[in-house]
């Protein structure tokens, strides 16, 4: 695949739905923010295009023109496509593992949440960029599709468990953001989890979301259990499910040839 300019708006529609829950919803994000990158097969009247953002990958259109190095610069993403681009995927990727996912949208009323009276639950802002940094790696993938933790703190889609001292314990942010949904996305330090502060952060910002006219989504693994939980307290509700798959390494260059 070669890197492309942000399509049109109206193309987008062609390749990636518009105004609906799941992966499709990376290319209205990427399209909004500025953050991802657009892929085709060719630059001129493409049959396969994707976007990627933050470790994930759309993938649309016709796979029988796709050859193991056009599909080379995807590795090492979680890559979502139609069954018909299995056979390619696999004949490009050294690994090709299957991830089970699940999507759900708000449709309850949230369970309460109190917080301690020592904890604030708020709006990050761009002050607040270095107490995500100090979050860690553990917690680098959340800021990702913002393009890091001064995007979070800026994005105005990000809620916060503040603690007096400005340390942050829990945060729930849009990490994709769709013309008709948001996609919502939690991480609480190891040490303040099971105390229900991240179901104050969701419940805060579902209500920013919703307040915006769009519909909190949520997207986890089948395995998930702690995620899944978690979106049944806050109010999510399952709508449906799909495969996408982590991809390793470009297949050797003497495997192609032999």
């Amino acid at each position: 695949m070669i890197e492309i300019s942000p399509p049109d708006p109206r193309a987008l529609a062609r390749w990636f739905p518009t105004h609906s829950p799941g992966p499709a919803m990376i290319g209205e994000h990427v399209l909004a923010t500025g953050i991802g990158r657009w892929w085709a097969d060719r630059p001129v009247q493409p049959s396969t295009a994707a976007v990627s953002c933050a470790g994930h990958v759309v993938l649309r259109g016709s796979p029988e023109e796709l050859t193991p190095a056009l599909l080379a610069p995807l590795a090492g993403n979680r890559v979502e496509a139609p069954a018909r681009f299995l056979p390619a995927l696999g004949a490009a990727f050294d690994r090709l593992t299957p991830w089970e996912r699940m999507i759900w949208t708000l449709q309850a009323t949230p369970q309460p949440a109190t917080v301690p009276h020592a904890v604030t639950v708020r709006r990050l802002e761009p002050a607040d960029t270095d107490a995500v940094h100090a979050l860690g790696p553990d917690a680098s993938w959340l800021s990702a599709s913002w393009g890091g933790p001064p995007g979070l703190a800026a994005s105005g889609h990000a809620w916060a468990a503040m603690a007096r001292n400005g340390r942050v314990l829990a945060v729930a942010c849009t990490y994709f953001r769709g013309t008709g949904h948001e996609d919502v996305a939690v991480y609480t330090i190891p040490d303040h989890r099971r105390h229900r502060i991240a179901l104050a952060c969701v419940t805060a910002l579902c209500a920013d979301i919703t307040s915006r006219g769009h519909t909190p989504s949520w997207n986890c693994s089948l395995h998930n259990r702690a995620s899944r939980l978690l979106a049944w307290n806050a109010g999510f509700r399952l709508v449906g499910e799909y495969v996408h798959y982590a991809v390793g390494s470009p297949v050797a260059h003497h495997r192609l040839s032999a």
